[in-house]
Formats: structure tokens, sequence, C-alpha cells
């Protein structure tokens, strides 16, 4: 009795456990077997309608290649070829008799089959038989001949189609002619993507968002215990290149999960209905290996607002709708999470945005400093570096990059240290490739005239003397007349002492300044202006214009916005809110602005003309000078003592030295200037490049491409 119990409590449920399981796993195959051999009713009408359409097509082309290959003789006709020696062969096939033309034929021709019905006529065997030079032949019309002609001209066809067709069919998975209604999503398992969270720096606060999401994958019932549940979705928002699909991929690494990747345009045929049938697919497909993640890439492709006003697409719309509507049927707690990416949040229809579809936005922002240290850092695992490097310095000169520039950097080093023999990546290397990024190679065939290598000396002097001569200026690491490929003819180089996120008004004033410091050099020692300064004015229009109408640093204006931004990750582009007199008006102020800034330079590089002097014919001899040679003959022309070794140089370098109201001075910060109030955004000085919102030194600005220097307008653009 006490065996009989154990048996009842452990043992017999076990066995039925096991049972259980046995009889689910086999009715699984079952089903599994049946679905393979048995086709369903819908691919038997398939089928059918392949077959009768195949026939009426057979049978269409067969009547149109004999209507136009043959052509009936009346029989008296026939009698007259014969009788002039018109035709070759004659082959008797039942009631007809088919003609075959000599090739010397002048009446008949060689291309046509033609053809005349037997009539009564006792005398056509002699008159095919004294005909001269007809050869005479009969067709076998038994039932075995004619069921051949008929395999060979009907049945043989008519297979060859239906088997094509049917491959065809079969290959799409039944998913609509030419396989438009699948979903054509790359599956990723873990193995194959190989990403984990250990391949993705500098985005610490989006990846702490995502390790909860891996985590509830990982322990759902930690969750489930007090009520939580799975997002539904995340949406990863930030500018071009900072690693939304890489983190995408690396959830789905951690995660262990199937992962689902595809573009927001995969939806988009030609086909009307298309797209909505390709996300039914997805979802199904998705449902069938839960637990698993769906990255949508690029989603706003698909997600754009339903806006009526500036015409609709039906299609896409019709997309949407269904993306929206599998969304809210779909269970989280099966573990299916959707990931979408874009980098233009702002035209993402509502309805799509909101909590229920996509629960949470992660912001993939431009990394910081330590960010962009942490992202050198992994790209460079492969690659062989020297005791020189410091990646803190290389850090400071890219603010703003991302990175996708961080790595493009990397790989330049690496392919700069090889070219010139070295075995391992040296700090000159890093450097050389963030110029070659920046302003491209050195183009060694352009040989400027004399003349033409003063202007551009002195243009290039203007801009770094009255940097230098600016309160708490970021120090000069290198000034260059030699012509880079992306039109530069010389550009000035800075490197920031420390990372910022904010810019006073003073600074954007010294900004001003220091861009339009070349023309003021030019005209200062030429008596004359050229060309070069044609980005550098464009650089301090866009600073201006941004105090006044984006920043509130107007006197006029005060703290009116009449500047909106349009596209935050992206171009940065602005619209004015205002009406055309007030447009009139601003750029009464702007143009103000302008020319006290322009006085100002031309006022600091004359009462320094003799340290301009100097350095300008250094320059032009050796072509390229470091910030410390240009420090050291500054110190020499004013009488400064040099500092002592190992202890920091000043930062008010110059200000309290040649100027006795340095208080007063503008403050000159020429590299990362960012402004933390969300969406909005300050002017930065960089290159020539625009006024960027979020951007820095080597850095591509919301998202852009490193700015190119001149962009092929201004040859002696500044860089900072």
């Amino acid at each position: 009795r006490g065996l009989g119990d154990v048996y009842k409590r452990q043992v017999c449920p076990n066995v039925i456990y096991a049972q259980k399981k046995w009889r689910k796993s086999m009715d699984n195959n079952n089903q599994n077997r049946n679905g393979r051999k048995r086709p369903s009713g819908q691919n038997i009408g398939v089928l059918a309608l392949i077959l009768v359409i195949t026939l009426i097509a057979v049978t269409v082309m067969n009547n149109m290649v004999r209507k136009n290959q043959t052509q009936e003789l009346g029989y008296e006709e026939f009698v007259e070829y014969l009788k002039e020696g018109e035709i070759d062969t004659a082959k008797l096939s039942g009631n007809r008799i088919y003609l075959t033309p000599k090739t010397s034929s002048t009446k008949l021709s060689r291309f046509i089959q033609y053809y005349t019905v037997r009539i009564p006529d006792s005398d056509l065997a002699e008159r095919l038989l004294d005909s001269n030079g007809v050869h005479v032949v009969a067709e076998d019309t038994s039932t075995s001949a004619n069921i051949l002609n008929f395999l060979m001209g009907w049945v043989l066809p008519s297979a060859l189609m239906i088997g094509l067709l049917y491959m065809m069919y079969s290959r799409m998975g039944g998913g609509g002619m030419m396989g438009v209604g699948k979903s054509n999503a790359k599956v990723y398992v873990q193995k194959e993507t190989g990403v984990t969270f250990a391949d993705v720096a500098g985005e610490d606060e989006a990846k702490e968002s995502l390790v909860e999401i891996v985590d509830f994958l990982h322990n759902p019932q930690k969750y489930s215990k007090i009520g939580a549940k799975l997002p539904k979705g995340a949406l990863l928002v930030g500018p071009p290149g900072t690693g939304k699909t890489l983190l995408a991929k690396a959830v789905a690494g951690e995660a262990h999960v199937p992962f689902y990747s595809l573009s927001g345009s995969d939806f988009v045929e030609m086909f009307v209905g298309v797209g909505a049938s390709r996300v039914r697919d997805l979802f199904k497909q998705a449902q069938q290996s839960a637990p698993c993640i769906i990255f949508i890439d690029e989603i706003d492709a698909i997600g754009r607002s339903r806006d009526s006003r500036l015409g609709g697409n039906d299609e896409r719309e019709q997309t949407l709708n269904q993306l929206l509507s599998e969304m809210d049927g779909f269970d989280s707690s099966k573990g299916l999470l959707v990931l979408g990416a874009t980098n233009r949040p702002e035209i993402l229809d509502p309805a799509l945005l909101r909590p229920g579809r996509f629960d949470r936005r992660v912001i993939v922002d431009k990394p910081d400093l330590k960010g962009r240290v942490n992202i050198l850092k992994v790209h460079s695992k492969d690659v062989r570096l020297d005791e020189t490097v410091d990646f803190e310095e290389i850090a400071l000169a890219t603010s703003g990059a991302v990175g996708a520039d961080l790595a493009n950097m990397m790989n330049e080093a690496a392919i700069n240290a090889v070219k010139n023999g070295r075995q391992a990546v040296s700090q000159k290397d890093l450097f050389e490739a963030v110029e070659l990024v920046l302003v491209g190679k050195e183009k060694k065939d352009r040989i400027l005239s004399k003349e033409e290598r003063r202007i551009v000396s002195y243009h290039e002097v203007g801009h770094a003397l009255v940097t230098a001569l600016q309160k708490d200026a970021e120090p000069v690491q290198k000034i260059t007349i030699v012509p880079r490929t992306m039109g530069a003819l010389g550009y000035v180089m800075q490197v920031p002492e420390e990372e910022k996120y904010l810019n006073t008004k003073k600074e954007l004033q010294a900004m001003l300044v220091v861009s339009l410091a070349g023309r003021a050099a030019e005209e200062l020692v030429f008596d004359t202006v050229t060309t070069g300064a044609a980005n550098d004015i464009e650089q301090a229009t866009r600073i201006a214009r941004a105090m006044v109408t984006q920043y509130g640093m107007s006197e006029k204006f005060g703290l009116m916005g009449l500047e909106t931004q349009e596209n935050q990750y992206l171009t940065g582009r602005t619209v004015l809110n205002c009406g055309d007199a007030t447009a009139a008006e601003i750029d009464t102020e702007v143009m103000k602005m302008l020319k006290e800034a322009y006085a100002e330079a031309k006022r600091l590089l004359s009462e320094n003309r003799d340290a301009m002097d100097q350095i300008a014919a250094f320059l032009i001899e050796k072509e390229t000078i470091t910030g410390k040679e240009f420090m050291k003959i500054f110190r020499e022309v004013k009488g400064i003592p040099e500092p002592e070794e190992g202890k920091k140089e000043e930062k008010n370098r110059m200000g309290g030295e040649f100027d006795g109201n340095a208080e007063s001075q503008p403050v000159q910060a020429t590299e990362t200037s960012q402004v933390q109030d969300p969406g909005v955004q300050v002017a930065e000085h960089v290159q020539n490049a625009p006024v960027n919102e979020n951007g820095g030194y080597a850095g591509a600005a919301d998202g852009q491409r490193m700015p190119q220097a001149g962009n092929g307008q201004d040859p002696m653009d500044q860089q900072n």
C-alpha cells in the first residue's frame, strides 16, 4: 500500500506528463508532415487556374502562328503553279496538300506554308508525277501519329508552363505573384549577429534603457510577479551614425532570440496592397517564433504622418494602418518586441508614437567626451597602437563626431601608418586621419603663386591671431597653407582644453570676430579683398542670425523667438515665424552685428600688425606650423616670457597683456558649442561649417558628414 501511494504521488504524474508531452510532439510532427504533403484547397484552386490560363494561351499562340505562317491557295492556282514549275515539294496530309515553293520561285514565298484543299481529281497523281522536279510525300494519319502530334504540340508545352509557374509559386510560399506579398525580413539568430552590448560604447543611457528590456526577456517572471509588462515597442531616435542599428542587434544578441531586421522601404512596392500584406506576414512569422525582436530601420518611410493637406499616399497609409493594427493586436506577454529607428521623429504619425505601440523613446544622441574615448577604444581593439596614442586628445578634437565618424578615423589612421611604413598607429596618424576626414588629402600638385601664398598666409594668420587675442580662446594646434582636396587652400586647427555644452553671448560675439578676421587681414595688408572669405562670411551670418532669431541675444527683439527648427537630427533647417517687415528688420540687425564684429577684428589686427607680419613670414617659409611655434613667435614679438615647463598655459594668454580693457573683451570659444535646451541648439564655429546645432570640431553636426573645407567656395577657410 505504501509503494502504491508513492507510485501514485511520484511516478504516475511523471509518466502522465511524459505521455502528454510525447503526444503533443507527435501531433506537431503529424501536422508538419501533413502540412508538407497535403496541398491546401487554395493551392489546388491556383493550380487549376494556372492550367486553364495555360491552355488558353497555348491555343491562342498556335492559332496566331498558323495564321501568320500559312496561306490557302485555290485548286486552280495549285494546278497552274505545278505547270509553271514553281513547287518543290507537295505533301499529302488528309484532305490537304501542303506545298513548298522552290528557292528560285518568283511568285511564292519560302517563308509561308501554302496549302490547298483536295477535290475529287482522278488526274492528281498523274499531274504530280509529270511535274518537273516535284518531290511528292505523304503524312502518316494513323492514330498513333495523331497522338504523338497532340502530345508534342499541346501537352508538352502546357506541362512545361505549368511546372514553371508551380515552381515560382512554391518558391514564394503562396505569398502572391513574384513573392510581393511575403515579408522579406532578414532573420538573424544570436550566433549570426555576434553583437553584444560590449560592442556598443558611448551610449550609456540608451544601453541602460535597452538592458531592462533584455532582462525582461530573460526573466519575465521577475517583472510579471508585480504586474509589469514588456514594452510593446521602443523607438530609437538620433542622428545618423550614432549606432541605432547596432544597439538593436546588441539587444537581440544579448537576449538570445531571433532578430527580424528590415527597412521601412522594404514594405513599399509598385503593387497596391503589398505593404499591408508584408506587415501581416512579418508579424505572423514573428509570432510563430516568439520570443523574438522585430527591428524596422528608417521607420519614417512608412510611418509618415497622415496629413491630407499635403496630399496623401493611399498605399503608404494602408501599410501604416496595418502596422498600427498589428502593433495593437499582438500580446507582449509572449515576448514579441518591436524596435524602430529613425532620425526624423517629427514627421512620424502621432498614432504610431503613442504608448501602447512604442512605449519607449530611446534617444541615441552624439557621444560626449567620455563616450568618444570609449568608442575609440572599441574600434581600436584590433589595431596595433604605440605608446604615444592619447585617445582623450583625439576625443577633444572630435567633439560632435558620432561612432561611424570615429570608426572611419581609426581606420584611416591605420591605413596611414601602413603607408608610412610604421608597425603601429601613432598619435600623429590619428590627427592626420582627423584632418583627412575633415578637409581631405593634401594637394601637392597645386602650386600657388608667390602673391597668392602671401594672401592665404595672412588670411590664416588673421584667424589665428584674433583667436589668440580673445579671452578664454581655445589653443591653436596647427596653421597650414597647404591646399587640401576638399577645396581649402589653408586652415587653422584648434583643439579645446575641455568640452563645453553652453555658449555665452560674448563667446558667440567672439566667434563672429574670428570668422571675419581673415577678410580683415586681407584688407589691412593688401588694401583689397579676395573671394577667399566666402564661407567665413556665410558662417558669421548664420551665427549672427541665430543670435537674433533663436537665442534672444538681440537688444531690439529681446526674447522673441523668430525661428523654429524643422529637422533636429538631420539638416537642422530653420523657418522664420514672422512677417516680411520683421524679416527685413532682422536683416538690418544681423548686418549691424557683422559690421561691429568686422571693425573689432580690424582693430585687433592693426594693433598687433608686427606680430602678424612675422608669423605670416614664418608660415610662408614653413607652409605648416604648430601651435607651439605660433605662440613662441607671438611671445617673442610682444616680449612675453615663455611659461615654465610642466605648468599649464594660462587660459587668459594675451587678453590682459595687450588690451587694457581685457575684462570686457568678447570670449572666444571656437570649438564645441551646444545649448542643452531640448531642441534648441547653438551656432558653432567649425571650419566653414554652417551654424550646426550639436556639432563640434571634427564631428558631423546633427548627423551630417564632416564639414567640408570651403565646399568649393572658401579656399582660405578657417578650421576650428
